[in-house]
């Protein structure tokens, strides 16, 4: 991350509408599109003001149809434009999926670099508000499977700023998740452009007996945990992936051979996904210096329901770190 002059407090949603608002400055090249974004601002307050500073033609409103917006910003970024795409909600990526993985993912190779696919979509992603099982999915592991698309996970306000700037200078096509559980959370943001690099792990917290490695709202947890656990004598290492898809294996298998034990937490059920992705590459890379085997903290294995209770306890947490933790360190 390159050095600002200074470092206010913001919110996550602050700092990612500061990304923006600096990136379309720099960059006339760069356009925003989704529902409701121009004039309400976007729904969960993203976009709002740029509409004022920018106007129509650079804060484009559109109709329903996530496919239609996916599918423009392809034919923009393929004629030289960077567009922006929020689309409202990470489980309505299914109607355009075809776009994402058959036409923006492939587009270099397709073409052999004739054409390429600059392009960003903005997602709220993730559970822990009632919103049922259409509004709630982490969605990552549905395109863990995609060569070609770069899918990016901030945890924090400072990395949501970085990661966007990056993402949106980045030429290939980045699916950019935000947890709607962080959209309040605040932290220290350097002010002016800066970005943050991609596929680059950071590590939160270090230790020596066990690694966490995490993303998005399940680091606040890990690192949460990672207190209770200091007091009980068992000193963690909390990752904080930021980039998921391709992830920084080097930073991963360094700690964990360094702990000798791993414990990997997503909020997606386990079969499938990204915990499973990485426990494999963990068990495959330092299966020679593994204590003990990788434990997935995980959501159960079925749709997110409206109930708060019932999606408390659908979905891991805090409690539920320290559960696998304790049970890899036995």
């Amino acid at each position: 991350m390159t050095t600002a002059e200074a470092v206010r407090v913001r919110t996550y949603v602050q700092a990612l509408n500061e990304a923006l608002d600096l990136a379309m400055t720099r960059d006339p090249s760069v356009f925003l599109l989704g529902e409701d974004i121009g004039r309400m601002g976007g729904d969960f307050g993203v976009t709002r003001g740029l509409f004022d500073k920018f106007g129509a033609e650079r804060v484009r409103d559109t109709p329903l149809s996530e496919a239609a917006i996916v599918g423009i910003c392809v034919g923009a970024a393929m004629v030289g434009m960077r567009p922006v795409a929020e689309i409202m909600f990470a489980d309505f990526l299914g109607e355009c999926y075809d776009q994402l993985v058959n036409n923006a993912a492939k587009m270099h190779y397709m073409f052999d670099g004739q054409f390429k696919a600059p392009l960003v979509v903005r997602t709220a992603a993730g559970g822990g508000f009632g919103g049922g099982p259409h509004h709630s999915q982490s969605v990552e592991g549905w395109f863990m499977n995609v060569p070609g698309l770069v899918v990016v996970a901030p945890a924090t306000p400072a990395d949501a700023k970085g990661l966007l700037a990056a993402s949106i200078e980045n030429d290939n096509p980045v699916l950019f998740l935000e947890h709607k559980g962080l959209y309040r959370v605040k932290g220290d943001v350097p002010e002016g452009y800066y970005t943050t690099p991609l596929c680059r792990a950071a590590v939160r917290r270090e230790g020596r007996d066990v690694t966490i490695v995490t993303a998005m709202k399940l680091v606040h947890d890990a690192l949460a945990a990672a207190e209770v656990l200091a007091q009980e004598g068992i000193e963690a290492e909390v990752i904080d992936l930021r980039t998921v898809r391709p992830y920084d294996a080097e930073t991963l298998v360094a700690s964990v051979r360094k702990t000798g034990r791993a414990v990997v937490a997503t909020e997606a059920p386990k079969m499938g996904g990204l915990a499973a992705e990485l426990s494999a590459t963990l068990s495959e890379e330092c299966f020679g210096y593994l204590k003990a085997p990788v434990v997935r903290v995980s959501g159960l294995d079925t749709p997110i329901p409206f109930s708060v209770p019932l999606e408390k306890l659908i979905l891991p947490g805090k409690d539920d770190i320290l559960a696998g933790v304790r049970q890899t360190m036995q």
